[in-house]
């Protein structure tokens, strides 16, 4: 049985209040030459007017040695509060999937940041492990990378660190449509009583049965041209793309399907993005199901969390995500180049 939203965010809840989270493997990416191999951390809240401030978590080049992991982030260490190192680096925004926080992707975040990168994840507003009051409202969430865009260039505290010509996005399941609908995609809410009248128990489905999206739902697209490179993993509603916007992205796109996703079955989703990006880098990683591109589950995950971490028995999810860190690094070096 797939496990309902409430059931998710009271795991959530549990997992970063333990003393333990998910994640085991290092990054096999190399770091950029010239670049430090320690990662700084910091926590910001960000200004929104049209909503509450978002909690952002930041993963950024240093030169001070790292110390303890980030709570509910452990076995990877950072450098809390420590300063930036280096100049005109480039940015990558990330969006998390439906219910969850910022840290969901930290593995690859500190990979990035060993590679130079300033990583900038949020806890979207209105669709984390706490509040899903806003989950259906598909717009608000590329709405929200704008925001954080507009800060990490304008009004961060390193915002002169950065190369406002390199900015990338990552996403994953709900983060993997957001960042495909920030860089220029836009999704046609008439075909989800479609989809979801022939297929009414599948997750999509079932959530919006559970909350309806308001009227402005699928209206009001954000789209942001400073994205350059976008890397989407196991994209949520692909079906309910419209083909010719999608075609219109003219930035590199890397995709990413689970070949067993139980979450976003195929080929609703990840399939029917890559049908309007033929061009898109595209992997299919074999036996991987939906949330095995998470951070690799450690015991305690394993023991509370079992469907988080319900690999198929074949499938190593620390070892695929020393390749998917790694390829996404090399996807993000190859396509926000210096100018």
């Amino acid at each position: 049985m797939r496990p309902s939203f409430a059931v998710l965010a009271l795991a959530l809840t549990a997992l970063l209040s333990a003393p333990a989270l998910a994640a085991q493997a290092q990054s096999a990416a190399p770091a950029v030459r010239g670049m430090t191999t320690d990662v700084g951390f910091k926590v910001v809240m960000v200004p929104d007017g049209s909503g509450a401030p978002i909690k952002v978590g930041i993963w950024y080049p240093t030169d001070t040695p790292a110390t303890a992991p980030a709570r509910g982030m452990d076995d990877l260490p950072v450098a809390a509060g420590a300063p930036i190192t280096g100049d005109r680096l480039p940015l990558v925004v990330m969006s998390h999937g439906n219910g969850g926080w910022f840290g969901g992707h930290y593995d690859t975040a500190i990979a990035l940041a060993k590679a130079g990168f300033v990583v900038a994840a949020l806890t979207h507003t209105g669709d984390n492990y706490e509040d899903q009051s806003r989950a259906t409202d598909m717009a608000n969430r590329p709405r929200q990378i704008h925001v954080l865009i507009d800060y990490m260039l304008k009004d961060w505290e390193d915002h002169d660190r950065l190369d406002a010509d390199r900015v990338g996005a990552f996403g994953f399941s709900s983060g993997g449509f957001t960042v495909l609908a920030a860089a220029g995609g836009e999704l046609d809410g008439a075909r989800l009583q479609p989809h979801c009248r022939d297929h009414p128990t599948h997750y999509d489905c079932q959530l919006l049965l559970r909350a309806p999206p308001s009227p402005g739902a699928f209206a009001g697209w954000v789209h942001d041209a400073r994205i350059k490179a976008v890397v989407s993993a196991a994209p949520a509603l692909g079906y309910a793309f419209k083909a010719e916007t999608l075609k219109g992205l003219r930035q590199p796109v890397q995709l990413w399907r689970a070949e067993d996703d139980e979450i976003l079955p195929d080929p609703f989703h990840a399939s029917a993005v890559h049908a309007s990006l033929p061009n898109a880098d595209y992997h299919v990683v074999a036996k991987a199901r939906h949330f095995d591109f998470l951070t690799p589950c450690n015991a305690y995950a394993r023991k509370n969390l079992a469907f988080l971490c319900n690999s198929d028995p074949g499938f190593d999810r620390a070892a695929f995500h020393k390749d998917f860190n790694a390829a996404v690094t090399a996807f993000f070096k190859a396509n926000l180049t210096k100018p």
